[in-house]
């Protein structure tokens, strides 16, 4: 298909330039998650699922602190932040566990700069639908039963490291309204369609909308 051989390359194309470009930042960010807290330079956090719903490894900088997924499910102290967090959309407006350095590369989005290399990696795309986790799929199918065919719909196409919900509204959006705006995207998808989000996602990202 046209398209997606044009997509794939524009995928290459524009990572490779992101992570030249970034890399000033890259370093930036590495050094300062290093000097503010011990762990490792990358999230250790869950697999994501992909298209056709293989599971694979999302590369993030770290922006909590080390085992921050292990601590929130099974330490007895955070039972309650584990309720709200499921509660929510997956998502915690105030996280403990969040770094001072973390709360500042997840404001500007810098934490997701690594996901470049997914791209290269075929797991990902520049532009496509959220990554969701396994058990928020599952959970959020239970919470919202309605959106069963637009998870389908979703999971055949490449996750994207921005897309049409991250540009309007990001984190703000419910799981059942996202979903079903990462499904209209999967049905629309076009090049121009996906110029439009790319260029629209810097003012997202530098205006820290939305981010959690």
């Amino acid at each position: 298909m046209l398209y997606d051989a044009s997509k794939r390359l524009l995928d290459i194309l524009i990572s490779v330039v992101a992570l030249i470009v970034f890399s000033p930042i890259i370093a930036v960010t590495a050094i300062a998650i290093k000097v503010n807290s011990k762990g490792p330079l990358l999230a250790d956090t869950p697999p994501r699922i992909g298209e056709g719903g293989r599971s694979f490894r999302m590369y993030k900088f770290r922006s909590m602190v080390a085992n921050a997924h292990e601590i929130l499910v099974k330490d007895p102290e955070y039972k309650e932040l584990l309720n709200e967090y499921k509660k929510g959309g997956y998502k915690l407006k105030d996280d403990p566990r969040i770094t001072s350095v973390g709360r500042f590369i997840r404001k500007y989005s810098f934490d997701e700069i690594p996901q470049f290399l997914n791209v290269l990696k075929g797991e990902m795309s520049v532009v496509g639908p959220r990554a969701y986790y396994p058990d928020e799929l599952r959970d959020q199918q239970k919470k919202y039963p309605y959106t069963k065919d637009a998870v389908k719909v979703v999971l055949s196409v490449k996750p994207g490291i921005t897309g049409v919900w991250q540009v309007t509204g990001r984190s703000q959006i419910n799981f059942d309204k996202r979903i079903q705006l990462d499904a209209q995207y999967a049905k629309r998808r076009s090049i121009v369609y996906d110029m439009y989000i790319i260029i629209k996602t810097p003012i997202a990202m530098f205006s820290g909308k939305g981010a959690m």
